[in-house]
């Protein structure tokens, strides 16, 4: 109803002397552009469906990226020369793409907020009492889990002709640990009892344990707080995948030399968690970090310390760089639909 919006930054940082500039890109229906990405901002790459966003930044820079740092054997797309590469040490692409194929892996075992959790049992009385370790509170290792499903909770039951069917456990009834793990509690929860809570309440529960409450608080503060922890990953969606990724890389030690892609990152989200994740990638930046998002939503556009757009149409039309500039100076490009709705 208005009461709320997210926020322009109080100031938009400006260039500085780091850039990494992208000749010559003409993969798919770029005209062979020239892309000047200032680092150590947060840059927008705009423009309609089709008009080359991807291609710029995922099919040239990303692979030419994975090329140089990490010898990937995919070639980039079409272009001259990239220079700017000696102001980054890493470069992490966060996609849409699922974080885990089996339903094993989840949002707390990616992040890594699994781990200090399962420490934080095994250094209980009851578990030293009963000589369980960190281990006995993994359900994808022998010895805490239960055996009969192999910590998977279910049993999955063949049907020949028709999809496999998965039932629940009738040994750990779906709690996926032997009685004797469960039998150690935390703060009155067992470790089954953790898996079920969301992000939120877990964060309260381990409010004192800073290995783990650090994971967890950024794992709310990108908007995962109603996430419950052993939520399957394959049972996330592509934005809540990618939040997730994006949770895990903000939990490591970062060298504030490092370039962050995004693909969309707000799909889907509310603008609550929008001015949310706005908030976590300005911290990102401050760090100095410099991060390049593909973004249609405007709140991040306007959020955006300088904007590249491309376009002006999609397909053969589009292609070519319309505007650059503070979201202010896109404004003023008539030739830019991302600039008229700026305004």
């Amino acid at each position: 109803d208005g009461r709320l919006r997210v926020a322009l930054p109080a100031r938009r940082r400006a260039p500085g002397g780091r850039a990494l500039t992208i000749h010559g890109a003409r993969q798919h229906n770029l005209q062979g552009i020239t892309a000047c990405i200032p680092l150590g901002l947060l840059v927008a790459v705009t423009g309609v469906s089709g008009s080359g966003k991807s291609s710029l930044v995922f099919d040239i820079l990303d692979r030419a990226a994975r090329q140089r740092f990490y010898a990937a054997g995919e070639a980039p797309g079409d272009h001259d020369w990239i220079e700017g590469w000696e102001h980054l040490d890493k470069v992490i692409t966060i996609n849409q793409e699922p974080i885990g194929r089996l339903p094993r892996s989840n949002a707390a075992t990616y992040s890594d907020a699994f781990t200090p959790i399962r420490e934080t049992f095994a250094a209980t009385p009851e578990a030293r009492q009963l000589k369980l370790t960190a281990r006995h509170f993994s359900f994808n290792i022998p010895g805490g889990r239960c055996e009969r499903c192999q910590g998977a909770g279910v049993l999955t039951v063949k049907m020949h002709f028709l999809p496999d069917v998965e039932v629940r456990c009738p040994t750990c009834r779906g709690r996926r640990f032997t009685s004797q793990t469960l039998s150690v509690r935390y703060h009155g929860q067992d470790i089954a009892q953790v898996l079920e809570m969301t992000v939120e309440e877990a964060l309260e529960l381990f409010r004192d344990v800073p290995p783990a409450a650090a994971r967890l608080q950024v794992m709310s503060d990108v908007g995962l707080g109603y996430l419950q922890l052993g939520q399957p990953a394959t049972t996330l969606s592509g934005g809540e995948a990618q939040r997730v990724k994006l949770a895990k890389e903000l939990g490591r030690r970062g060298t504030g030399r490092t370039l962050y892609l995004l693909d969309e990152p707000t799909i889907g989200l509310h603008s609550a968690d929008i001015n949310r994740l706005l908030g976590v990638l300005q911290r990102l930046v401050e760090a100095g970090n410099s991060i390049l998002v593909v973004e249609h939503n405007l709140d991040i556009i306007r959020a955006a310390d300088w904007v590249i757009d491309l376009g002006p149409e999609g397909g053969a039309a589009g292609g070519r760089l319309v505007a650059e500039g503070t979201p202010e100076q896109v404004a003023q490009v008539a030739a830019s639909y991302t600039g008229q709705f700026l305004c």
